[in-house]
């Protein structure tokens, strides 16, 4: 039976110790050690784990041989610094999203990681949710026939960040998603957003990506919400799908509903319009939790070699979207062509 792959986390405020957790829980893998500067952060950790050693000093994890890889979950303006140290150490990475705050260090990443033959992963979560394997199985199968929107609307009243403005925060899920679930890339970005409180980044955002043909994809983002809403539609010319995440049960609705156009288009008044309504089917979910999903298929693809779903490219192309999407609302919505890292050839399934 193989070794399991030793691990050694940094971070642990908000999302850290969920990673911590899903490691440890992971049959496939050992967390060795955590790290942050913060004592009382190490000391929650060692109550609950008293196996795991706990250290103020990140180099401490990099000249541990008994590590494999390393999980970074701290603020956005650290990750190229400490990623780019575990890479050279020889270690392997999964980095909290975003990959990094810029597409320039981005890129040194995924080159550091393919010179050093490591594995670099994204901790894009949504991917692995049940939720969204299911949404990119009905839109790679051609179940919804032609994709004609991603919709999606993701609020909630805080939590406030200092480093990242809300589309950094928020809408990096959304561009996970739709890099994932639409076969497409994107041609060009627009985006608006607005700080109501004085050196703060902007706390409210819209996004428009533009797509070759007739794809459109829209994403609205608020932090000052009175309501948390996590709704996204998907509309196509044979199916549209309602993905809403705070749902208990039946997450995702497929629903056999459209228009269709029947007559001379050079005539607009023999043009017939006819709705479509028909059944509406709420298929069955994985209810794994994501981030277990996601912590054993990083330790798969260390085992295997392989390239992971959420590699370091597709955590490039996300923050090369942001990136552009941040210029376009510092020239007030003018739109910023886009020229993302070509997709890998990993399996997108």
């Amino acid at each position: 039976m193989a070794s399991p792959i030793g691990i050694g986390v940094v971070g642990c405020g908000y999302w850290g110790p969920n990673l911590v957790r899903n490691f440890v829980e992971s049959p496939g893998s050992q967390v060795f050690a955590v790290s942050d500067l913060r004592a009382e952060r190490l000391a929650a950790i060692r109550r609950r784990y008293p196996a795991v050693e706990t250290t103020a000093d990140y180099g401490d994890l990099l000249r541990d041989p008994r590590i494999d890889a390393i999980v970074i979950a701290t603020p956005v303006a650290t990750h190229f610094e400490l990623a780019m140290a575990a890479l050279q150490a020889g270690k392997h990475v999964l980095v909290e999203k975003p990959l990094s705050a810029s597409s320039e260090d981005a890129e040194r990443l995924v080159e550091a990681a393919e010179r050093g033959r490591r594995i670099l992963m994204v901790d894009h979560t949504f991917v692995y949710t049940g939720a969204v394997r299911k949404i990119h199985e009905l839109t790679s199968s051609g179940k919804l026939g032609d994709i004609y929107y991603y919709d999606s609307v993701r609020v909630n009243l805080g939590l406030f960040q200092h480093d990242v403005n809300v589309m950094w925060d928020l809408a990096v899920h959304d561009l996970s998603i739709i890099d994932h679930v639409l076969p497409a890339q994107p041609q060009a970005v627009s985006a608006i957003g607005l700080s109501h409180f004085p050196g703060q980044p902007e706390n409210i955002g819209y996004l428009t990506l533009f797509f070759a043909g007739s794809v459109i994809a829209h994403v609205h983002v608020n932090w000052l919400s009175p309501v948390k809403v996590r709704r996204t539609l998907i509309g196509g010319s044979r199916n549209m799908i309602v993905y809403d995440d705070l749902e208990p049960s039946e997450k995702v609705k497929v629903y056999d509903r459209g228009v269709s156009l029947n007559g001379s288009p050079e005539s607009l008044y023999s043009l017939l319009v006819s709705y479509r309504t028909g059944d509406m089917l709420a298929p069955q979910l994985d209810i794994t939790e994501a981030l277990w999903t996601e912590a054993s298929h990083f330790i798969d693809c260390i085992a295997r070699s392989q390239r992971p779903l959420t590699d370091g490219v597709a955590g490039l192309r996300v923050v090369q979207i942001l990136e552009a999407a941040t210029r376009s609302m510092a020239q007030q919505g003018l739109p910023v062509a886009l020229d993302l890292a070509a997709r890998s050839g990993v399996a997108r399934s």
